[in-house]
């Protein structure tokens, strides 16, 4: 369950691919579960040449924060290309009061060229074998949200089915989109239509076959991201992902959301949504 709660927030995180003289994008989170705060993310994403790199710092506050000391940062770069991005690195470092850990990976033509995880998982009886198959054709957590636009509207209901080859160092597993909704959203920094999109996790290798949380997680069919065009580039971000766990529901859902290209600030407004879309 700690990885797929560090895979929530990582799954926040913006993407997009440059603007002529380069493109940033901003965004404040909040973390909430069964309605109470848990704490925030703070991203900051850079997009130039074809090129974007993104980082993350991610923690707990108040009773939550206090009891478990829960924190962490990511980075992830890399090259926009459509269908699919191309990664090239990922770095996370998690800690809470009674333990850390850092995994750093390389990887090219979507394969892993270089994995580093420290401290190593533990051997477990039930652990699904990871093979070097597993890790070729994948996603890191962050990378996986960048995702190019499918076809010339940047709303079309075509752009959530899609699925995401995710390895995270230690599991490789998929998250499979498919179209919801449409509907309109209005935050600070971005008023317009959303994609909202149901998604499935599907364990592949890495994971711990018998656990509970694994197969409640498998069967969960309460999931969503809504995904958000950001402007000036033909790509889609989530703006809210909402899962349910075995303790009540998870929502990280942007707060304030500033984009900024060739120097100026804006703030990105979507098209009108068209008649019957959503409910």
């Amino acid at each position: 369950m700690r990885r797929l709660s560090i895979l929530a927030v990582l799954m926040l995180m913006p993407a997009g691919q440059a603007a002529a003289g380069g493109e940033t994008l901003k965004v404040d989170y909040a973390i909430t579960l069964a309605g109470l705060p848990l704490g925030n993310a703070d991203l900051a994403s850079t997009f130039e040449g074809g090129k974007y790199q993104l980082q993350l710092a991610a923690k707990l506050t108040g009773l939550a924060g206090m009891l478990t000391g829960s924190k962490g940062a990511a980075t992830a770069s890399g090259a926009v290309a459509s269908p699919n991005v191309q990664p090239a690195t990922f770095a996370l470092t998690s800690r809470t009061s009674s333990d850390r850990r850092t995994i750093r990976m390389g990887m090219a033509g979507g394969g892993i060229a270089a994995l580093e995880v420290m401290p190593p998982l533990e051997e477990k009886a039930d652990r699904v074998p990871l093979e070097e198959a597993h890790k070729r054709g994948v996603l890191d957590p962050v990378s996986a949200l960048v995702m190019p636009v499918i076809g010339k509207d940047l709303t079309d209901p075509a752009n959530c089915n899609r699925t995401l080859p995710i390895f995270d160092g230690g599991a490789r597993f998929d998250i499979v989109l498919s179209y919801g909704e449409t509907k309109r959203v209005e935050k600070p920094g971005y008023s317009g239509p959303v994609l909202v999109c149901n998604a499935r996790y599907v364990p592949v290798a890495g994971h711990r076959a018998l656990r509970p949380a694994t197969k409640f997680m498998e069967e969960n069919k309460d999931m969503s991201v809504w995904l958000a065009p950001v402007p000036g580039a033909r790509v889609l971000v989530p703006l809210r992902i909402a899962v349910r766990t075995m303790i009540g529901m998870s929502v990280v859902e942007a707060l304030q959301w500033n984009a900024q290209s060739e120097g100026q600030l804006q703030p990105a407004v979507g098209r009108p949504v068209r008649a019957g879309a959503g409910r």
